[in-house]
């Protein structure tokens, strides 16, 4: 026994690790400019063999779903597509690497962490003028080159080589994503002509500045009360907001957290569907097929151009597609990613290997962290058992051994939503249908706590600001932007 190893003097576990010259305790979590750590020097960072997740996240492997859908009940499919939306606005991580170890401190986010729409206005009119109309009022798109055909006036605004002229390259990764990135542009064009036909409205000097800042509360508003209701259930919001942030907390500037950004809000890719039908009455297209595109494209046909009733709950009473149930499988089409020419095509097994070298602690220390500050059941041992039977299934006639211990962050959450899932109002869990205790704390107090802490934000700035009733949710805003020849 070591000398130190009774009356309470246990070394607490990871202090080796943390207390090493490549410590990064909370007090760096909130270095501008770069990631950082929810639980700095708690805990210590979990190791998975790579062969084993490689294993995990195979095409065909435990967590490819098929053919076949498996869907929610309550979350439009729309909503999947705006997290990643979301995403993109806060997060950009351009120098990590799969091959070697990161640093959360010393890794540059080179999207602002607030949730400023940055994707949407790049620098500003004076920096990027060529997003902007000779005023430097009104965004650009497609509609705006002479000549355009249907199909590129409802598209993005796209150079000679069909690359789109937009904040961030990574909104068009995806036909729906591009045309929600469209969707807000236009929701820029449409406020700023409502706000200039006001009377005593904003000067032709101030018209831009207060249109951004009128676009950008109404989507903060909808991240809060519509988009993290939906994923990580009203129960979990109402509580942050009433009772504060207890994990996301002990900073003055807003950052993002790498359990954040590396597993937490990786939940979505468990939740996109192979197939969707993106116009009333029309057919059900590949997300990365000839009709959609592969990514990175032009919008190629009238059928590609969304319908934005079919994809969320609008007043237009449809029948919304969901979104596949949040648990450990995923479209087998994200498991051999078409744009991904070079290097691990999973994004399943890319999501595990991130992990790794990013040093996240494991999803049960996590569990039982968070249960404790939040007292929260996080029924550790039910999703462990879980993750166990993932790994025994991926390493069968193998020699490799599954995991019994250490699970990583990502695959326990999903674990956790599949099991437990989304909190409900009166009481109870609703499993598949959103985050579990332990991921819903996490997603929602950094997006709460991004707002709360930027002084520029509603949340920040005017707690009593409302949206207009029109806009509401993201599915109102985006469906205001409909393209009047849709099919009715």
């Amino acid at each position: 026994m070591a000398e130190h190893d009774h009356h309470g003097m246990n070394e607490p576990p990871g202090l080796a690790r943390f207390c090493s010259p490549d410590h990064e305790g909370e007090h760096e979590a909130a270095r501008p400019g770069r990631f950082g750590r929810m639980f700095g020097g708690t805990l210590p960072p979990n190791y998975t063999r790579p062969d084993l997740l490689t294993l995990i996240g195979q095409k065909g492997g435990p967590m490819d779903g098929g053919p076949g859908s498996d869907r929610t009940d309550t979350v439009p499919v729309g909503q999947v597509f705006f997290g990643q939306f979301v995403d993109h606005d806060i997060t950009l991580d351009v120098v990590s690497s799969l091959s070697r170890n990161q640093r959360a401190a010393d890794t540059p986010n080179a999207r602002t962490p607030t949730l400023d729409l940055d994707c949407i206005y790049g620098d500003g009119p004076e920096a990027q003028p060529y997003l902007y109309d000779a005023d430097g009022v009104k965004l650009l798109t497609g509609a705006d080159v002479p000549g355009a055909g249907v199909t590129q006036q409802n598209d993005l605004l796209r150079s000679v080589n069909g690359r789109a002229m937009i904040g961030d390259p990574r909104n068009d990764e995806n036909r729906v994503v591009s045309q929600l990135q469209l969707g807000m542009i236009r929701f820029h064009n449409a406020m700023a002509d409502k706000l200039a036909k006001k009377p005593n409205g904003p000067s032709a000097d101030e018209l831009f500045e207060v249109t951004r800042r009128e676009v950008t509360w109404h989507y903060q508003w909808c991240v809060v009360f519509d988009f993290l209701s939906a994923m990580c259930g009203r129960p979990v919001v109402e509580d942050i907001l009433a009772n504060g942030r207890t994990l996301y907390c002990h900073v003055s500037e807003p950052y993002i957290p790498v359990e954040f950004a590396v597993a937490a809000y990786r939940f979505g890719h468990s939740m996109v569907p192979m197939q969707l039908q993106v116009q009333l009455r029309g057919s059900s297209y590949e997300l990365f097929g000839n009709a959609l595109g592969q990514g990175f494209s032009q919008v190629g046909q009238k059928e590609a151009i969304v319908d934005w009733h079919e994809l969320f709950d609008t007043d237009a009473d449809r029948i919304v597609q969901r979104a596949e149930k949040l648990d450990t499988k995923m479209a087998s089409d994200l498991l051999a990613l078409p744009f991904v020419t070079s290097g691990e095509r999973s994004l399943a097994t890319r999501n595990l290997l991130r992990g790794n070298v990013f040093r996240l602690p494991a999803g049960e220390a996590v569990a039982e962290l968070v249960a404790a500050a939040t007292e929260v059941d996080a029924q550790v041992d039910t999703v462990m058992d879980r993750v166990r039977s993932l790994s025994e299934d991926a390493v069968a006639g193998t020699s490799i051994p599954p995991i019994d211990t250490g699970a990583p962050l990502w695959l326990y959450l999903l674990a956790e939503a599949e099991i437990i899932g989304r909190a409900e109002p009166g009481g109870g869990h609703n499993p598949g249908e959103g985050l579990g205790p332990v991921g819903a704390r996490i997603v929602a107090e950094t997006l709460i706590g991004l707002l709360e802490l930027d002084e520029h934000s509603f949340l920040g700035a005017n707690r009593n600001w409302m949206p207009t009733p029109d806009y509401a949710s993201i599915g109102a805003i985006l469906a205001s932007t409909n393209w009047p020849g849709l099919p009715t």
